[in-house]
């Protein structure tokens, strides 16, 4: 594998850009007393990563959309909520703009840096996406030196080498890397031909083919087990809590495992707390 893989142009920008963000912010986000004091907690969600959260009808809709609406209901405080594109999402977080981003934020070594996250909230383990169409790609050793499609910012990013030593086994690496602002953007250049082959998690790949079936065929997992969670900034114990606290209470009471059938096909049993080694 190339030591510096070949990034679409956007993307290397905004990669850039990010770590400068995240340092640059001056706002402290609020601990839970404040939260509680003022009155209101601000929430941050992506605006299209279906199926976890995505505009619909001109409406918000998704799995973490509908945790909203059942955090409204637990939560002694007003739920203040923006709607905005991935890439300013992690850096809004760690810089203070918004208390917590519930988004499907993938648990990695590098965000714990300056992040906390919850419990996690469904199983995100990442396979690999292809045109149907395309009978060159029958198995992993078949993505040999071809163009992947991911988001900017992706988790996968730090993942690669655990498909690369896929990969390696058969003599095969990585090919040419292309970073998307959205996911919908990557998987429009696949079905153009202008990749090879998309990468996300499980859970909206399945959305996707079941979207789509005449148009992509989900393949097979190219990581080891990953965990999407909610982030706030580093250090934010009480709220971590708080929210971990709600977590447990919408498990025990159905709410989650229900919105998990609905949105994604299963309920899944999470560890209640994971540590990410990649």
């Amino acid at each position: 594998m190339p030591s510096t893989p070949s990034f679409h142009r956007r993307g290397l920008l905004a990669a850039l850009l990010l770590p400068l963000a995240l340092w640059a912010g001056t706002a402290q986000a609020a601990d839970l007393a404040e939260i509680k004091k003022r009155g209101y907690l601000v929430v941050v969600t992506e605006d299209d990563f279906k199926p976890f959260e995505f505009i619909k009808d001109g409406k918000p809709t998704g799995f973490n959309h509908e945790m909203v609406d059942a955090l409204r209901k637990y939560a002694p405080f007003e739920i203040r909520q923006e709607i905005l594109p991935w890439p300013g999402i992690l850096a809004g977080v760690a810089t203070g703009k918004y208390d917590i981003a519930i988004s499907a934020i993938l648990m990695t070594k590098e965000r714990t840096q300056s992040l906390d996250f919850t419990s996690p909230i469904a199983d995100a383990t990442h396979y690999y996406v292809k045109r149907k169409d395309d009978g060159s790609i029958k198995s992993i050793k078949d993505l040999n030196g071809k163009t992947v499609g991911v988001q900017t910012g992706s988790a996968f990013l730090s993942r690669l080498p655990e498909l690369q030593a896929m990969l390696a086994k058969d003599g095969g690496k990585i090919g040419k890397v292309v970073e998307y602002a959205s996911y919908p953007e990557a998987y429009q250049d696949l079905a153009l031909k202008r990749t090879d082959y998309v990468i996300n998690t499980v859970i909206n790949l399945k959305a996707l083919v079941a979207e789509k079936p005449g148009v992509f065929e989900l393949g097979q997992a190219v990581s080891g087990a990953s965990y999407p969670a909610w982030a706030m900034k580093k250090g934010n114990t009480e709220l971590q809590k708080f929210m971990n606290e709600f977590i447990a209470a919408q498990k025990a009471n159905g709410v989650m495992p229900a919105l998990q059938k609905k949105w994604f096909g299963e309920a899944f049993n999470l560890p209640v707390s994971y540590t990410p080694v990649h």
